[in-house]
């Protein structure tokens, strides 16, 4: 297994490793200078690395090359052109230093929020030789892809690469000035490290075809529970099924070929639903490999008859999907920032690093809701799996005590010990327990050397929850540095300053259940926000205090940040839209006819039972058309509500339209769906028009 690994594992990267073997030494020094410092190209390079590049592709198969960019959709970008060219009215293949750094997409095609008007379609795509290019391999061929930023004529961010590397030197800038006051003149550079986790369900392809909700907006809009659920929790880490197990083989296989550390895999809670988590990288690159995760696992689902679902929320009843962001701080040198050491009392660098996240959080809290969503993550947040809306922090026993401590003298003496496991089975060896245990209801928790913010939607990009907490732990370690460099007792100061900032923030942190109506209320005493719907959290996006931070650190300007406020109100709307205006097409045209067919055969039963039998009772009978119609009725009654007021959004725009969408057409979504779904427990299988729960989430892997 190991040769086979080490056979696939970048196979189909340009990596260090090929770099060196194809690039002249002089190349590829200062290429690797580049991207280990974080230095301007060298363009009089290019050339040189186009052409290895390009030759190694050829290679390979590829007949064109792209560069991949993630536009503010969320999703990945690509226009793709051939290598070929003509020469003395031959062709011949080639590749430029000049088209593998810039290329010209048409701008006005994608969401800007006003950035690009429909008739500016300029838009530029420049090389980040920080990621390394790769080759997508798929049935129609073999293509070089180029990670790139995506920019306006203007100079505007159009993505989400641009903010997450601007993002990315920001903390490092202000890393590096705590780091050195600590005595650390060795470190050069600091690398923000990303482990996202990516939950997904796997459902039959034919029963997703067979469903025009699953079809358009990647969740089911009805359906009713089967008698059997994830109660039994038989499901959740259990033995893989041979179909599934299959398709995993080749998305780990499809990964490690494109250098994705892929590691874990398994059975999540909820029927049907799986997790896959790789090995922690550095934040552009995690970003990047996350991108391809998705894609791959979408992918590669089709190749086995299966369907991949992203979505937060696919099924009412069960289990959402989330992306837990496992995020550090580690120095070229080896030294994890968040991590506590053996008297985490006495590290006072740990704990200043650890204030610092602590108030960044607390004082940004809706901007990580806000950058953690969509409108899919309204049906996750705040169920029994997930996270709730309110943003708070997990520390455990051992570093709450210590908090507490520093909050009350000043200063922490001890640190609570883990000890030693007593599972009382003598030839079973001794096992050394955590000083603190885990707890799955925080949104934000901390696992021992690092950060886990559990409530990233699952289908979204992890970029904007990565550019948020790096920004805003940035601005707080830039008001850090100010102090301390002035400081004329160092220890005295920085003594004074991390118990100031835990006595001022100590109301973020909850170690108990996060799903608990006890925890809405002593949030709420407490003055935590709980924005309970996407929409209401995208004004922190252009909040005075998040433009202030975003513009101070060159992160993103108050041009950027509006715009990007924009589309969220925009992709809210238009999800909304599509999917009321599925409801209605599934209501009309598969369920309303169904249930009408279903009630004449039951009249047609009846009447021919009774002319059979005069004597027979068949109350039971018509008790069942009696419900049936009088839900039917109440069905009808929705439609024509929610028919009504999806037509009325398009009166409004921007932020209003968002608003009516979740006001006046949410509300009649829900009414629409309790009497079908109440239906589908009625209605004969026989005459039901699609595929139920049952058939979905218990036909595969059987």
């Amino acid at each position: 297994m190991t040769n086979i690994i080490n056979e696939l594992f970048g196979k189909n990267v340009f990596n260090d490793e090929k770099m060196k073997d194809r690039l002249p030494e002089d190349v590829y020094l200062k290429l690797k200078k580049t991207i280990a410092e974080g230095n301007e190209l060298d363009s009089s390079i290019a050339d040189v690395v186009a052409a290895a590049m390009k030759d190694w592709a050829v290679e390979n198969g590829a007949t064109h090359y792209t560069h991949w960019f993630q536009p503010m959709t969320g999703i990945t970008a690509e226009k793709h052109d051939s290598f070929i060219n003509s020469k003395d009215n031959k062709a011949i293949l080639e590749f430029s230093g000049k088209e593998l750094i810039k290329g010209e997409p048409d701008a006005s095609s994608f969401p800007s929020g006003g950035i690009r008007s429909t008739f500016e379609a300029r838009g530029y795509t420049s090389w980040d030789c920080t990621s390394p290019a790769f080759l997508k391999e798929t049935k129609a061929g073999v293509t070089l892809c180029i990670p790139t930023v995506f920019c306006s004529y203007t100079g505007e961010a159009l993505d989400k690469k641009t903010p997450l590397l601007r993002s990315t030197e920001a903390l490092e800038k202000q890393v590096l000035r705590i780091v050195k006051l600590f005595g650390h003149k060795d470190v050069k550079k600091i690398n923000c490290s990303v482990g996202p986790e990516q939950e997904y369900f796997i459902v039959s392809r034919q029963n997703f075809l067979a469903r025009e909700d699953l079809k358009f907006t990647g969740r089911t809009l009805f359906g009713a529970m089967p008698p059997k659920g994830q109660e039994l929790e038989d499901h959740y880490f259990g033995s893989i099924k041979e179909n599934i197990a299959c398709f995993m083989k080749e998305v780990n296989e499809e990964l490690w070929k494109l250098g994705v550390l892929a590691k874990t895999q398994h059975n999540e809670a909820a029927p049907a639903q799986h997790e896959l988590a790789p090995i922690y990288s550095e934040v552009n690159i995690a970003v990047d490999h996350n991108q391809l995760t998705m894609e791959t696992l979408k992918r590669v689902a089709r190749n086995h008859g299966l369907e991949c679902l992203l979505h937060e929320k696919p099924f009412m009843g069960v289990n959402g999907s989330g992306k837990h962001n496992n995020w550090s701080i580690i120095t070229d040198t080896g030294i994890n920032l968040l991590k506590p050491g053996k008297v985490p009392h006495e590290n006072l660098q740990f704990l200043l690093f650890l204030s610092a996240v602590i108030k960044a959080v607390d004082e940004n809290a809706v901007l990580l809701r806000v950058a953690a969503s969509n409108p899919g993550n309204d049906h996750r947040l705040g169920a029994h799996e997930a996270p709730p809306a309110i943003i708070s922090i997990f520390l455990g026993d051992q570093l709450t005590d210590i908090v507490e401590q520093i909050v009350e003298s000043g200063t922490a003496t001890y640190s609570k010990q883990g000890g030693k496991m007593q599972i009382g089975v003598k030839s079973l060896p001794e096992i050394k327990k955590d000083a603190t245990d885990r707890n799955r209801t925080s949104p934000f928790a901390f696992t021992g050397n690092k950060f886990e913010f559990r409530m990233v939607a699952s289908s979204i990009s992890i970029s904007c929850a990565n550019i948020m907490l790096n920004t805003i732990v940035a601005d707080v370690l830039s008001d850090i540095a100010d102090e301390l460099e002035k400081a004329d007792d160092f220890q005295k100061a920085l003594s004074n300053l991390i118990a100031r900032i835990l006595k001022e923030h100590k109301r973020i942190i909850f170690n108990g259940n996060g799903y608990s109506d006890e925890w809405i209320k002593e949030a709420e005493r407490r003055g935590l926000p709980n924005v309970k719907t996407f929409v209401e959290s995208i004004p922190a996006l252009t909040d005075e205090k998040t433009v202030k931070i975003m513009q101070k650190h060159h992160v993103m300007s108050k041009v950027e940040l509006e715009s990007r406020a924009e589309v969220q109100y925009e992709l809210y709307s238009k999800t909304i839209n599509i999917e009321a205006r599925t409801m209605i097409e599934m209501a009309k045209r598969q369920y309303i006819p169904a249930v009408i067919n279903f009630n004449k055969a039951l009249a047609d039963s009846i009447i021919s039972m009774k002319n059979a039998l005069k004597d027979i009772d068949v109350t039971f009978i018509i008790d069942k058309l009696s419900k049936s119609q009088n839900l039917l009725n109440e069905a009808n009654n929705a439609l024509i509500k929610l028919e009504e007021n999806t037509l009325n959004a398009a009166k409004y725009t921007g932020k209003e339209q968002a608003l009516f969408f979740k006001d006046n057409v949410t509300p009649y979504m829900e009414a629409l769906r309790k009497p079908i779904d109440q239906l589908e427990e009625i209605v004969e299988k026989k005459y039901w028009p699609v595929p139920t729960y049952g058939d979905l989430l218990f036909e595969v892997g059987e």
